[in-house]
């Protein structure tokens, strides 16, 4: 969702921002103190391997670029190894370089066998990266369909409460 509301703490550095969530685990916690040395290590890993462009881990999160602050966010989740990724709006105001490397992690995640729920105002976006799409219609799921098989007409005719002949499985009447 909002990065700057949910995602970052944008008055800390980027070190600060990798932990968040796991700074009271080890190796980052040592009894009350946090090792700053091990904080800066991890944070310069996720740095090099999500390709986040940054002077150092020590800068704030407020001086990065959007797509680079949704890279540390993206990072930070995806080390974590979930089973499930929920992936809120994950381009929301990103430039076209940020949204195509997004779009590259969540797809490599689902390789992994990881599920990646991804919800999104994109319909080209839900279309490229869903191998199934679930419409919602009124607070109800109106029809889960096949990604490959499915047109944005027929979405878009689930979208504004519609129903489709066959296509639709799981639909509620």
């Amino acid at each position: 969702e909002d990065r700057h509301k949910r995602g970052l703490i944008l008055k800390y550095s980027l070190a600060e921002n990798a932990i968040l969530g796991i700074h009271d685990k080890k190796p980052f916690a040592n009894g009350i103190l946090i090792d700053y040395a091990k904080v800066k290590e991890y944070a310069k890993k996720l740095i090099k391997d999500f390709d986040i462009r940054t002077p150092n881990e020590e800068v704030m999160a407020s001086s990065l670029s959007g797509g680079n602050q949704q890279k540390m966010v993206v990072a930070r989740e995806i080390v974590k190894d979930p089973d499930l990724l929920i992936a809120a709006q994950p381009t929301r105001g990103l430039d076209v370089g940020a949204i195509e490397y997004i779009h590259k992690r969540l797809i490599a995640e689902r390789d992994k066998n990881k599920a990646v729920l991804l919800v999104s105002l994109e319909l080209d976006e839900i279309m490229s990266l869903s191998d199934r799409i679930a419409v919602i219609y009124d607070g109800r799921i109106v029809g889960i369909l096949d990604a490959k098989d499915v047109t944005e007409n027929e979405l878009g005719l689930l979208m504004a409460g519609g129903t489709l002949a066959k296509k639709a499985e799981g639909g509620v009447e």
